[in-house]
């Protein structure tokens, strides 16, 4: 049988009064956080929340936090939040997931979404099991202590990040992949007009002859990458060279018309 905590018990929020924990992270919002947090996750029993130390959990349940159910929430509030399971068993048995058909990842995911929605608009990545160890001892996470029955049955976390970080190891992993095609070369073509010809005049070509191209005086030049549109620019002199002066950077939309 599934239960939730109900939504009348007192909040975290509510017993401790408001102020503000870690960086940015206000009281409210991480009681908020797991107060959702708790409307959705299945358990066997009533729980309840009240402020942890991420320190006393490693020490006493350090197993448990190496395969914490983890995922990173991305928007105009950014977040890593974090679920450790004192007893893994005893939530497949209230989510009726015995069988293993269902993972500890997929059960949990709900409970984040509700969660990391107090954040406002964004997009929560997947779920994932992992060690939660750094999360946990980060002095600008807040960690709750998830209670029911006299019986300790897990812990949440959750961390702000600062705009403009989010997805900070994701990111590094993209950096890193593409750090193996550094040295690899493409073709930068920089072209200042075009036509068309027939055959015949192709072949009446000499030595003086002009070819009108269809781009008047002043027009900026297309900036081409292995052939694909990427920029527009204007030509200039450097030391006796041509070369090519930036003057805008199309996005892909504009790349493709």
């Amino acid at each position: 049988m599934t239960i939730h905590s109900p939504a009348s018990a007192q909040s975290p929020s509510a017993a401790r009064g408001t102020g503000v924990i870690g960086s940015g992270l206000s009281d409210g919002v991480a009681g908020a956080a797991v107060d959702a947090l708790l409307t959705v996750l299945p358990t066997p029993t009533v729980l309840s929340a009240a402020a942890g130390s991420g320190a006393v959990v490693v020490g006493r349940a350090g197993g448990a936090v190496h395969g914490a159910v983890v995922a990173s929430f991305v928007g105009a509030t950014s977040a890593d939040l974090a679920v450790v399971l004192a007893d893994p068993g005893s939530l497949d048995a209230a989510a009726g997931a015995e069988s293993g058909l269902v993972s500890r990842e997929d059960i949990i995911r709900p409970a984040l979404e509700r969660a990391a929605g107090v954040l406002g608009l964004g997009v929560l990545g997947d779920a994932r099991i992992d060690d939660a160890t750094t999360l946990f001892l980060d002095p600008e996470t807040v960690v709750f202590d998830l209670t029911g029955a006299g019986v300790t049955f897990g812990w949440f976390a959750i961390r702000l990040r600062q705009n403009g970080t989010a997805a900070a190891a994701g990111d590094r992993t993209v950096v890193g992949n593409l750090g193996r095609i550094n040295s690899v070369e493409m073709a930068l073509t920089v072209e200042i007009g075009r036509t068309r010809m027939t055959v015949r005049d192709v072949l009446a070509l000499e030595p003086g002859a002009v070819v009108e191209l269809d781009r008047s005086v002043g027009s900026p030049a297309d900036i081409l990458l292995n052939g694909r549109l990427i920029a527009h620019g204007e030509i200039v002199v450097v030391d006796q060279d041509y070369a090519v002066r930036i003057t805008k950077i199309l996005d892909v939309a504009e790349s493709l018309t």
